[in-house]
């Protein structure tokens, strides 16, 4: 990560570049408007001098991107999720897990406020997710380990609406960074016109973004899978994937299903496969415009 040149942040056609010499302001070529392509925080790309300043010339293969909020070659992405207020919604937070699958991220689940109402009720409906849970309480310092061991070598986003303690969290695991808790894109509107963009930070052996004034529910809004991938963006259904009776298998009413077979035994979360078929439903009905 160290010897690449990564965008660190990118405001207003300016993309500040991280290289070896340290970090460099840049213009994109204009080659880029051209092929409709933009370049976001985490792109790992190529600069060149011209008329004397430095440029982004070439953006380098991307492992995924994400449009809201903008940025590339995420590893790890991080849900944080409260136990109260605000309650804890299994379909957003499944959504997001989905995505994150998809675009091939680890999501990982951190769950907050566990000292105002327990958090086993709801790690319980993960447990056979394949995805890992983590309690985290920034200011007893429980579970911030676990997170920076994930941190390290990776690119890490955290999401998190407003009130989960998701700002309290990038405090306590950036330390010398001061991030603004939110005020800023609450007095503007939720992401509207703010100038502020997503900046990647150094911390514990990998980078981790802010991305401020984006909620879970925007990301949600921005990802859509295509109902025949929707199987393989949930772990424990895409173990299943070829044990069904049929090929082309919806998991939905069809009869020698293994996933509503693994369902009955307990297998496979009631509120997971409950949030599957949902998804599964509005990807059915999406018209092809939409996608």
């Amino acid at each position: 990560m160290e010897h690449q040149n990564y965008i660190i942040k990118g405001v207003g056609g300016f993309y500040y570049v991280k290289t070896a010499d340290g970090v460099l302001e840049c213009r994109a070529k204009g080659i880029f408007r051209k092929r409709g392509l933009t370049p976001v925080a985490g792109d790992n790309v190529r600069v060149e001098t011209e008329g004397g300043s430095p440029v982004v010339a070439e953006i380098l293969p991307r492992k995924n991107v994400f449009v809201r909020p903008p940025i590339a070659n995420v590893d790890n992405f991080f849900i944080v999720v409260s136990t109260v207020q605000p309650s804890p919604s299994t379909l957003v937070t499944d959504k997001l897990s989905a995505i994150a699958v998809d675009k091939g991220a680890q999501p990982v689940l951190v769950l907050t406020k566990d000292d105002l109402h327990s958090a086993d009720e709801f790690a319980a409906l993960y447990e056979h997710s394949g995805i890992p849970v983590i309690r985290a309480n920034a200011a007893t310092g429980e579970g911030l380990d676990a997170i920076r061991a994930r941190l390290d070598g990776s690119l890490s986003v955290f999401s998190g609406n407003s009130g989960v303690g998701k700002s309290t969290l990038l405090s306590a695991l950036l330390p010398d960074v001061r991030l603004e808790t939110g005020e800023i894109s609450k007095k503007l509107g939720r992401g509207r016109h703010t100038t502020r963009e997503v900046t990647l930070y150094e911390a514990h052996g990998g980078l981790v973004a802010d991305t401020p004034g984006f909620a879970s529910l925007d990301m949600a809004s921005a990802g859509n899978i295509d109902k025949d991938d929707l199987q393989f963006a949930f772990p424990e259904i895409a173990r299943l994937f070829g044990k069904c009776r049929f090929t082309g298998c919806a998991h939905i009413a069809e009869s020698g299903c293994a996933v509503r077979e693994a369902l009955e035994r307990g297998e496979i979360g009631e509120t997971r496969y409950a949030s599957y078929a949902e998804l599964y439903n509005e990807a059915k009905e999406r018209k092809q415009w939409q996608k």
